[in-house]
């Protein structure tokens, strides 16, 4: 990653990717990739987390030569303060997204909405007796209602649990309760986090530390969670199903819109009006064969898991994709969303439209989504991009070609129903050493690697040792361009994972969603712990963010390890400026909570250390290998 970047073939390993950076270039078109070049090197007090601004008597910068800041904090508590706040900033990322679900299950259980619906009754029905509502005898609006508050209530801290902490299993509660970091409401610990560094409060960095753990509990089995079973609930539950995936899927001959973000709220609806017949002959009047609806990120994620629809890339892909100069349309939510989009759109015909008033940009048209009109503004903006087909510069048109296969949508329920209703032939797999253990690799892309060069490579390093791989938000898309997202992929796989695999007719690496998702992964080690009736860090489980960037994957991460998870990262956080903090992560948090984070960023070195990890595991289960 040290390596400064300098041909294309060293931004991306995707022929596509590299087609249209060579446009980018020669049409003067600045990408990520450049900016990191203009920022280059970086602050290293920034780097190593030794810079504070949390009050005006600074900024403090502290060094060997002036170790302490004007209030007399040290670069312990200086980095601990800034990790903190950056944990809070991701675990609310990917909460007040669940917020968001819940509304729209509040809005169609009071009747408020005709625009969205609950698709899903039966797991509704599952999640609310799981949750200790009553079921019998009531209407599904009734039972929607009452589910609605509660998910609400884990929001603030009048419960004595969050809801979802009945899927933890025990030894694990009783360490949190040990330590003090069960979390006790999402928007509590959020806010206790903003409280904890402010000036004059949590002066010890080992305690703050252990509250950034707390925080990102919260959003692991509260936020993320109830984003997860909400969404599913409404739009339904994914289950296997095939669909495409690279900048091939732009077509030439229609209008093309590309939804990007992480809510589904508003990408769902998007997709029903794309198919509406009325606007389908409109795009043909405007001579556009049709319309073309495509994914970036994990709003695609959750389109493409539920609905098929095609991905046309992840985070880094998401400049490159308006390079084509086929994009009528990108719509947006929230997160992970390049502010350049709309300069880059200003080279082309494309505009971009905003959704949600939390994520307004400056030069992109805002069309705002709510409960009561999601449909009328689907609609509308689907107008849009038919009107914007006219303005498009045909001669200017490049779309790269070959869209690849992939198998998305492996959900729980799917696993567990292909598995007889239980995890005893998943276990039984792992006892035998034929599946020998099982490694998320989840997030993102940073242009300070070659993109996706360590996300498809340690997929393929840990398939090859027969284990299993479960991926969400944008490494989905690299393993599904990689080849690895199909039922063939079994042949780069081990013999064990190989026949496992090809006997049920899955994948190798299994696409379980978006980035929320990784609560589905944190349920099922939850259910594997709880059948051995052990505890989530006794298991030969790993997880893994190789290219990661913001706040939300650093949430992520830590909410695995004080899961019990070991979690490889291919760089560390901006905590280095602190011996304490660094070494706390590394070493400290396994004696604390039985996991740690281990730094790593060449991905074969990486799926080596991993590997260890999962064999002191099996040894420690009394698995041989």
């Amino acid at each position: 990653m040290a390596k400064t970047i300098q041909t294309i073939e060293e931004k991306s390993i995707w022929e596509d990717a590299r087609q249209m950076l060579r446009r980018a270039e020669k049409e003067g078109i600045e990408t990520a990739w450049d900016r990191l070049v203009q920022q280059t090197p970086h602050c290293s007090f920034g780097e190593s987390g030794v810079c504070c601004r949390l009050c005006t008597m600074g900024p403090c910068r502290v060094s060997k030569k002036a170790p302490l800041g004007v209030c007399g904090a040290d670069a312990d508590v200086i980095v601990a303060r800034n990790f903190g706040r950056f944990i809070a900033g991701g675990s609310a990322g990917h909460s007040d997204h669940g917020r968001d679900c819940i509304e729209a299950l509040h809005a169609v259980a009071h009747g408020e909405t005709d625009d969205y619906t609950i698709k899903d009754e039966a797991k509704l029905l599952r999640i609310a007796a799981e949750l200790g509502i009553a079921v019998d005898g009531r209407g599904v609006l009734e039972v929607a209602k009452d589910l609605s508050e509660l998910f609400f209530a884990n929001y603030g801290s009048q419960l004595e649990e969050l809801s979802f902490l009945s899927r933890v299993p025990a030894k694990r509660k009783a360490i949190w309760r040990n330590l003090g970091i069960t979390p006790r409401g999402v928007d509590r610990e959020i806010a206790e986090m903003m409280h904890r560094t402010h000036m004059g409060c949590d002066n010890d960095a080992a305690n703050t530390m252990l509250h950034s753990a707390r925080t990102s509990l919260a959003d692991g089995w509260a936020g993320s969670m109830i984003a997860t079973e909400v969404s599913d609930i409404l739009f339904g539950t994914p289950s296997p199903r095939k669909s495409l995936a690279n900048l091939g899927v732009i077509k030439k001959d229609q209008v093309n819109i590309l939804v990007h973000g992480h809510n589904p709220i508003v990408s769902e609806k998007i997709v029903e009006a794309v198919n509406d017949p009325e606007l389908i002959a409109l795009a043909k009047e405007k001579g556009a064969a049709g319309i073309n609806l495509a994914g970036l990120c994990c709003t695609g994620n959750e389109l493409m898991m539920r609905q098929g629809i095609p991905m046309a890339g992840n985070h880094l892909m998401t400049e490159l994709a308006i390079v084509t100069g086929a994009v009528e349309l990108i719509v947006v939510d929230y997160q992970c969303i390049m502010p350049s989009l709309v300069t880059v759109g200003n080279c082309y015909h494309t505009k971009m439209v905003t959704t949600a008033d939390k994520a307004k940009f400056a030069g992109a048209e805002h069309v705002k989504f709510e409960m009561d009109n999601g449909m009328a503004q689907a609609k509308k903006v689907v107008r849009m991009a038919i009107d914007r087909y006219a303005l498009r510069d045909q001669a200017r048109v490049e779309i790269p070609e070959g869209p690849v296969e992939l198998v998305t949508g492996f959900s729980n329920e799917f696993l567990l129903e292909a598995l007889g209703g239980t995890v005893t032939p998943l276990l039984d797999a792992i006892k035998a050493g034929k599946i020998r253990g099982a490694v998320a690799i989840v997030g993102c892309n940073n242009p300070k690697y070659q993109q996706d060069f360590c996300n498809v490579n340690l997929t393929r390093e840990l398939i090859k040792k027969d284990i299993l791989v479960l991926v969400t938000g944008c490494v989905t898309t690299a393993a599904g361009k990689a080849g690895l997202l199909v039922p063939e992929a079994i042949e780069m796989a081990g013999p064990g994972l190989k026949e496992i695999c090809g006997s049920l007719g899955i994948p190798p690496v299994l696409h379980m969603g978006s980035c929320v998702d990784n609560a589905r992964i944190l349920q099922l080690a939850a259910l594997l712990a709880d059948e051995l009736g052990v505890d989530i860090s006794d298991l030969p489980l790993a997880g893994s963010s190789p290219e990661w960037y913001s706040e939300k994957a650093a949430a992520i991460g830590t909410y695995c390890v004080a899961s019990g998870i070991y979690t490889h990262l291919g760089h560390p956080p901006n905590i280095t400026g602190s011996e304490v903090v660094t070494n706390l992560a590394l070493t400290g948090l396994d004696e604390l909570v039985g996991a740690c984070f281990g730094i790593e960023p060449d991905p074969f070195k990486a799926a080596e250390l991993i590997d260890e990890r999962i064999k002191l595991k099996r040894r420690g289960l009394g698995l041989g290998e």
